[in-house]
């Protein structure tokens, strides 16, 4: 390849010191020798071989290699070690492929200085295979030919070195000379014996042009195009073509003009023709059709050779492509340097009439002929050839220094940053003198840390000088250190492959392990190596035994413009291919049917040569061959993303490639790789410490080192100057100037462990971590505020999210979650388009990163222990599993490079991001590293905020399309408008239970909203520590949520405070049973429900102390529905009919009185509701698909289709509300059209669906005030109301109820009353009556461990207030009834003959008929017996009187309605009712 440029190079220098005799001009790329005679690519200085005549290309280029690198034999270049004897020669001398002893296969002979090696079979054959002939050497054949004259052997001193022609040249036949075979049968004669255009006559294909010469044929369609393809130009002389406004052709008909540019003043062709014979009238124009006399002249080694048309006429200038004659005809100038500010042509002619003015945005070059865009003035890239355009850059942004002949400028930054980014080294020359601050201690080697770790026992210089000359060993936090320098390490640090101990003592007599390798790892043949899948078969040996490259497959065949020898793993050019000099290694590239020419009539597109196999057809580098192996077409280098082609930017060209760099940041001298301006740094949490690590200059400061506990999350704010952390001591998200100047918290009461800065939009957002998490913002200018000012963004179906990270330039957000399933999701950052991005190969994703250069997505995989990637959309997933990634936690990605926390090996390393290589350790302390964040203004360029043109009346945060959106806090509601909140409590809402969390949704954004993909504006309430969530009920007033759990066999109360649910323990706990229905008493807050084992009906008190059966022998209950105001409840009923079942709807009063079939042809009733009158009972027929009603009474049944998949159910106010589940979750809703709507899908289970408003629970009845009386249960019935005691407990008068002693002292009975059980078996967690009442167990907050019992307890009770705001019920207060021993108190209060009751906060006594007093301890006598009970009786019948009289005075507030009170003597319960 180098020979081949150098050709290149001689060529077009050749050309211009024909055409141009002034002061040699160097392109791009290139630099000129000292004697200024020539120019040679930059690549080609200090390699070892002198390319300038005067060899100035070699001078001053004695290099010291590094350990690691082998120094060729010329002493001017270093090679990686690993590169040596590779059987590719990197150094020019070939010294790195020499003296190697490996066993090759066939290896026999060794020559052309050790850079070759023969099979036996090519020694002695006749053949010289050596180019020093050694292999024809001492050989014992004759020496006379067949003339009998003698030839020396190939191994004589005088015999002639045969001619030996670079790549991509080809010999004249006269051996005395090479050509390129561009120049073959191009119509000119190159060689002197004129071999290269002898046998080109041919004949065109149909379609094709034939050039004037007859040697060359070029497409037809090229033909008059304005470029010349043929050397003689015929293919663009004579282009009589229509063209549009073409009048006039010039400049040998290259060009044609439309008529307004003739005469008009300037002059427009370089013939001057337009402008010619203006003032006369004749039209002056040449006579086109008259054919031109075309002269042969060598442009190369000025011999004029006449054509057969015109030998007398002296020959005309022709100049080469990509250059114009000068207008005295003597030379030719290359068109790059016509108006560039200096005269190349002996007349000036080429810088005339190049004078213009530059538009607005372009720079003017310094010669006044040139304009540029402003963009590209000291961009360190030449346009001007002045270089006026790079000159005097001091000023300007970004140029700071000059370098390589002035062909580039580097900003300040790259300047002795330890990285050479100036072919000429100036960059990092003289760099001694810099300094570091007050607070910094400067390395021997040039580094700079903070003072504070000047001896504190870990190196952080690179050469370790911060650890030496201090007075005493360091005190180390761990357990081992360094033998001789004293150094502390870690147990982990001990063999780890990294030097620690400045002696090495800690990588010495390490035991060698055989490891498993990983699941995405390949095996070394060593056993104790393993190398990422990806390193298997790349081309370089990763594995300290080369086992990674052992067997693999030639990577990929030899390219179009090269020979396949037969090696497979040989490629030779076609110019060496049949040349009568073996060049494979097993001559596999000569004999067979080499001397078949390729015809004279051209066949291949490009390029054809003959081959041992026949003749065929090559491409020029950087094309294919196509499948008819004739036709060639461009490989684009771009496809792909191949690794090392370009670092940023790819733009394929014919045959070639460009690499350019985004915005900030530099192309390198190597053309492939970006380098940004500026240092950046890296913000990294090391335990309770944050340092900032210089990625260039490798300083280390400390930035905040005052937290107790592990900083796990920390983001930045470059506009503000601004870091932002989690604390874990104070729950709080606290900020940091980067100077450390000033200080502060952001938002209070956080618990989270993950946040990201918004930087376009001006937010912080972090992943909560109350119940199952959700993700919330904040604005980054907020006061002190706490944490419930916050808006949500995301908080349905959140598992265990993990890992948060923002790309604010798309709107887009992202985290991972490491619940039951792993992955990693994306949503807007405003929450809407969220999707699952990656959910396979992975088991832990934890910290997330992103490249918006690369546009992927960055993780780190604990438990794979690898670092993943994938673009943005979740394709192309990537995985490195290394060594040492033996626990990564956080991840950072910037421009070629990732870098990762290990937080098992303390340690923070990087390496490439594409292959992994490369690896370099950049942090070594004994705290455990966690988060990472690179640091740079480049990162976080400043941008249009779309927010500013909305103005929202709270929050406006980013969308997807890099769109704004209003938002609203907890509690507020967005507006139609799009732009307000509001506050909407009285509004109806539902409450849509899934398994984990609760969702409140106003129906006020059903208005307008519809076929949504998401849920609309809503509050997502997780529940705390519920994974099983089967169905709920709530209070208004009390904002009190009643849970079914199946998780835990209980119902557990929630207590709604701002945006979270609090817990307020659980309100009945089962063993052995699960809860199947459920209602709330909105009025009393007593419970109703049924369970799988007690199928029955029953009722807990509000403090959950007592409960009632009030339906026996009934079937399954599925759904319970309370009308409290009407005093109605109605169930459906799995009953028994036969050997089968039947579900049915039965109603009855809410004391289980009147009970009634309502319906029977139900197949699966579920979510029942009352109308608001309670005259009708609703439900979803899950069976049929059908909302199905019917009166009370059994009458006026109707019902509307759903369709298929129905699951739940509400009404509200009339409106029909419901859920279907099939591949999604559809909630849909019946509009005044009676037509359904799909109101919004999600992919979320819901379990169930509840309506409420403020009227639905707003009334009152005979419960309402004061318990109507009754000490325990006040149960509404229509017109009135019931009082009943719980289980275990009988009526003591009227109102009041007393314990029943049922069963035996110390023993209690079952719910079902057929079995008794001492009072341990109660409540120890193993159910053991028939019935498991026994574990029906309260266990509110406020309750003492000693107060646990059954909901069936053996002591009385005070009437309970059914006031929701009162203290006996408001679980907010979590103040509970006090319950009392009550056999103790009877013994000892009552004496044994009476029962106590608690009134007005005090203990009384209920004597038993024959005692009366306080204490119950005077005893009547007979006497005095009787009057005492006829006293009873007159009490009775005054209750009777008094009731009466309350009942007319209550008709004055309820017209027509007359009620009665009645004793009933059999139960002993006092009962209320109308009466007509």
């Amino acid at each position: 390849i180098k020979f081949r440029i150098i050709v290149v190079l001689y060529f077009f220098q050749t050309v211009l010191r024909a055409a141009v005799q002034d002061p040699l001009k160097c392109n791009l790329g290139t630099k000129p020798c000292n004697d200024g005679s020539e120019c040679i690519l930059y690549q080609l200085v200090c390699d070892g071989e002198p390319d300038c005549r005067d060899g100035s290309d070699e001078e001053g280029c004695t290099v010291t290699c590094s350990d690691d690198h082998f120094q060729c034999a010329h002493g001017k270049m270093c090679v990686d070690q690993k590169q040596v004897c590779d059987g590719v020669a990197q150094c020019q001398d070939r010294s790195d492929e020499i003296d190697c002893q490996r066993s090759m296969a066939g290896c026999a002979h060794h020559c052309d200085d050790k850079t070759r090696c023969l099979p036996d079979s090519f020694l002695c054959d006749g053949e010289i295979d050596c180019l020093d002939g050694t292999d024809e050497a001492n050989c014992d054949y004759a020496a006379d030919d067949s003339n009998g004259n003698n030839q020396e052997t190939p191994t004589s001193k005088s015999a002639p070195a045969p001619l030996r022609c670079p790549l991509g040249t080809k010999p004249c036949q006269d051996k005395t000379g090479c050509v390129l075979y561009i120049h073959v049968c191009d119509g000119e004669s190159d060689c002197k014996d004129g071999s290269d255009e002898e046998d080109c006559s041919l004949e065109c294909d149909k379609g094709e042009f034939q050039c004037a010469h007859g040697k060359m044929c070029i497409d037809q369609k090229q033909v008059c195009d304005g470029v010349a393809q043929c050397q003689d130009r015929s293919d663009e002389i004579d282009c009589q073509r229509s063209m549009a406004g073409c009048a006039h052709h010039c400049d040998d008909k290259t060009r044609c003009l439309p008529d307004s540019f003739l005469c008009d003043g300037e002059r427009d062709c370089l013939d001057g023709t337009d402008e010619a014979n203006c003032d006369s009238d004749s039209t002056g124009n040449i006579d086109d059709t008259k054919p031109h006399k075309v002269v042969a002249v060598d442009a190369f080694n000025g011999n004029n050779q006449e054509t057969p048309t015109s030998r007398s006429a002296p020959a005309p200038l022709r100049c080469p492509l990509g250059t114009k004659p000068c207008q005295d005809k003597a030379s030719c100038v290359l068109y790059i340097h016509v108006c560039d500010g200096e005269s190349d042509c002996k007349d000036g002619s080429d810088e005339e009439d190049c004078l213009l003015e530059c538009d607005k945005g372009h720079f003017q070059c310094a010669h006044g002929r040139k304009c540029i865009d402003q963009r590209q003035v000291c961009d360190g890239v030449t346009q001007c050839q002045d270089r006026s355009d790079e000159m005097e850059c001091k000023f300007m942004d970004g140029c700071a220094h000059h370098c390589d002949n002035k062909t580039r400028c580097l900003p300040d930054s790259f300047l002795c940053d330890g990285e050479r980014d100036c072919l000429d080294g100036t960059d990092e020359a003289s760099c001694a003198d810099e300094s570091c601050s007050s607070g910094e201690l400067r390395c021997t080697s040039g580094q700079c840390v903070s003072v504070s770790m000047r001896c504190d026992g870990h190196p952080d210089c690179r050469d370790r000088s911060d650890e030496e000359g201090c007075a005493k060993p360091p005190k180390c936090t761990t357990k081992l250190r360094c033998p001789h320098s004293q150094e502390c390490l870690l147990e982990e640090w001990v063999c780890d492959g990294d030097q620690d101990c400045k002696d090495g003592s800690d990588e010495k007599n390490c035991k060698v392990v055989e490891l498993t390798c990983g699941e995405f790892q390949w095996a070394c043949t060593s056993k104790v190596q393993c190398v990422p899948e990806a390193w298997r078969c790349d081309g370089t040996k990763d594995c300290v035994d080369g086992s990674d490259e052992a067997g693999c497959a030639p990577v990929e065949t030899c390219p179009s413009h090269q020979f396949q020898c037969s090696s497979e793993w040989e490629c030779l050019d076609t110019t060496l291919v049949c040349d009568q000099v073996k060049n494979c290694a097993d001559g596999s590239d000569e004999g067979g049917e080499c001397q078949t020419r390729c015809p004279e009539e051209a066949q291949c597109a490009q390029n054809c040569y003959s081959t041992p196999q026949g003749v065929r057809c090559g491409c020029m580098s950087g094309y294919q061959l196509k499948e008819d192996y004739v036709s060639c077409a461009d490989i684009d280098e771009c496809a792909g993303g191949v690794p090392g082609v370009c670092s940023h930017l790819c733009v394929n060209t014919p045959g070639s490639f460009k690499c350019h760099c985004n915005p900030g940041y530099l192309l390198e001298s190597d053309g492939h790789r970006c380098k940004i301006t500026g240092e950046p740094h890296l913000l990294a949490s090391v335990q309770s410490e944050l340092f900032l690590l210089g990625l260039r200059s490798n300083s280390l400061d400390v930035l905040v080192s005052s937290a107790k506990k592990a900083i796990l999350s920390v983001d930045y704010d470059w506009k503000d100057q601004r870091v932002f952390w989690v604390s874990l001591d104070s729950e709080s998200i606290k900020w940091s100037s980067l100077d450390q100047k000033t200080k502060g918290t952001l938002v209070k009461g956080v618990k989270s462990d993950c946040i990201a800065v918004d930087w376009i939009g001006r937010h912080l957002y972090w992943i909560d971590g109350i119940g199952g998490g959700r993700i919330v913002a904040i604005g980054l200018n907020s006061v002190i505020t706490d944490s419930l000012d916050h808006t949500v963004i995301l908080d349905e179906d959140f598992e265990q999210p993990r890992s948060l990270a923002l790309l604010p330039q798309k709107g887009l957000l992202f985290w991972s979650e490491i619940g039951n399933e792993a992955k990693i999701e994306r949503a807007g950052m405003d929450g809407s388009e969220r999707r699952v991005v990656v959910r396979q190969n992975l088991h832990w994703p934890g910290g997330l990163a992103l490249d918006a250069l690369g546009e992927r997505i960055y993780w780190t995989d604990e438990k794979l222990r690898c670092i993943g990637s994938a673009t943005l959309d979740g394709g192309d997933v990537k995985l490195l599993q290394m060594m040492e990634t033996t626990n990564p936690f956080s991840v950072a990605v910037f421009n070629d490079m990732v870098y990762w926390s290990d937080t098992k090996r303390r340690i923070i390393q990087g390496a490439d991001k594409i292959t992994g290589k490369n690896r370099e350790v950049l942090l070594k302390r004994p705290g455990q590293p966690f988060v990472l964040k690179v640091v740079h203004p480049l990162l976080q360029m400043s941008t249009k905020n779309p927010c500013e043109e909305l103005h929202c009346s709270h929050l406006c945060v980013l969308a997807p399309g890099f769109k704004a959106v209003c938002k609203c806090p907890s509690g507020l509601l967005l507006m139609q408008d799009g732009l307000s909140c509001s506050k909407l409590v009285n509004s109806a809402f539902l409450l849509v239970l899934s398994p984990t969390t609760v969702t409140q949704i106003y129906l006020q954004t059903m208005q307008g909203a519809s076929d949504l993909k998401s849920w609309p504006e809503h509050l997502a309430l997780p529940l705390p520590n519920v994974n099983e969530a089967a169905m709920l009920d709530y209070s208004l007033q009390d904002q009190t949520l009643y849970l079914a759990n199946t998780g835990q066999s209980s119902v557990s109360v929630f207590k709604l405070k701002e945006t979270n649910l609090v817990s307020r323990g659980q309100f009945l706990q089962l063993k052995g049973d699960t809860v199947t229905a459920l209602a709330l008493d909105w009025i009393t807050l007593s419970v109703y429900w049924s369970s799988s084992m007690q199928p029955r009906l029953q009722v807990t008190s509000s403090s959950g102390e007592h409960t009632a059966v009030l339906i026996q022998d009934v079937g399954r209950l599925e759904s319970i529905a309370l009308h409290p105001l009407s005093g109605r409840l109605c169930f459906t009923n799995m009953a028994k009919l036969g050997e089968g079942t039947q579900t049915q709807v039965e109603c009855a009063h809410m004391d289980g009185a009147t009970h009634a079939l309502v319906w029977k042809d139900a197949v699966q009733p579920r979510s029942l509701t009352f109308s608001n009158m309670g005259d009708e009972i609703y439900w979803a027929d899950i069976g049929v698909g059908v909302i199905s009603s019917v009166r009370i009474d059994g009458s006026g049944y109707k019902e509307f289709k759903t369709g298929d998949g129905l699951t739940a159910f509400a009404l509200s106010n009339g409106l029909f509300i419901w859920v279907t589940k099939s591949e999604t979750t559809k909630v849909w809703y019946r509009d005044d059209q009676m037509t359904k709507k799909l109101w919004f899908e999600v992919n979320t289970d819901v379990v169930s669906l509840t309506a409420f408003s403020k009227s639905s629970q707003t009334g009152s009845n005979f419960c309402s005030a004061g318990n109507g009386d009754c000490s325990q249960f006040c149960l509404a019935v229509p017109g009135g109301r019931t009082c009943r005691c719980g289980h275990e407990h009988r009526p003591v008068n009227a109102t009041h109820c007393a314990p029943d002693p049922y069963c035996p002292p110390g023993t209690r009975p079952c719910l079902d009353k057929s079995t008794c059980l001492p009072l341990e078996k109660f409540c120890d967690g193993h159910p053991s009556c028939p019935d498991t009442s026994d574990e029906n167990c309260v266990n509110l907050k406020g309750t003492s461990e000693d107060s646990k019992a059954p909901t069936q307890p053996a002591n009385p009770s005070v009437p309970v207030s059914a006031d929701p705001g009162s203290t006996t019920t408001s679980l907010d207060d979590s103040v509970l009834v006090r319950r009392l021993d009550a056999q103790q108190c009877s013994e000892t209060h009552c004496n044994g003959n009476g029962e106590c009751v608690e009134r007005n906060g005090g203990t009384s006594c209920v004597c038993t008929p024959g005692y009366n007093g306080d204490s119950c301890s005077d005893e009547l006598s007979t006497a005095t017996q009787m009057p005492l009970i006829c006293g009873a009786v007159g009490l009775c019948a005054g209750i009777v009187v008094i009731s009466v009289l309350a009942a007319v005075l209550q008709k004055r507030k309820a017209a027509n309605t007359r009620y009665a009170v009645r004793l009933d003597t059999k139960s002993g319960w006092e009962v209320v009712s109308s009466v007509a």
